[in-house]
């Protein structure tokens, strides 16, 4: 369990390093928290230190489905764009943490894609 934690954190901190190269300033990030029921999403902005927008599938509107699956994760990605739009974000850094790009992470950003934010 260490041994794999260990290796989880390196994972965050390679792709955080890799981001803050890439971001310019001014540029928020969308972070995504994903567990075994649910999956979160942030857009954060690193210059101020505030959460401009926030989605889950643990809100009410989302509790209808099962948060484990693909199709909750689209639906997060599509609740956070729209929220980001309101917030006058646009344009975004994707901030995938430890987790590969595959399944609910990729969900999540293609809803995010298809609801307007440019990443």
């Amino acid at each position: 369990m260490v041994k794999d934690l260990k290796a989880a954190t390196r994972r965050k901190n390679r792709v955080r390093r890799a981001l803050r190269k890439v971001a310019t300033a001014g540029r928020p990030r969308l972070s995504v928290f994903r567990s075994s029921k649910h999956i979160y999403a942030q857009i954060i902005d690193d210059v101020r230190g505030h959460t401009l927008a926030a989605a889950s599938s643990n809100e009410k509107d989302l509790r209808t489905r099962t948060g484990a699956d693909v199709d909750a994760a689209s639906a997060v990605g599509k609740l956070i764009a729209e929220r980001a739009t309101q917030a006058g974000v646009t344009d975004v850094v994707f901030d995938r943490g430890s987790y590969i790009y595959h399944g609910r992470v990729k969900a999540l950003a293609d809803g995010a894609r298809e609801g307007g934010l440019n990443f």
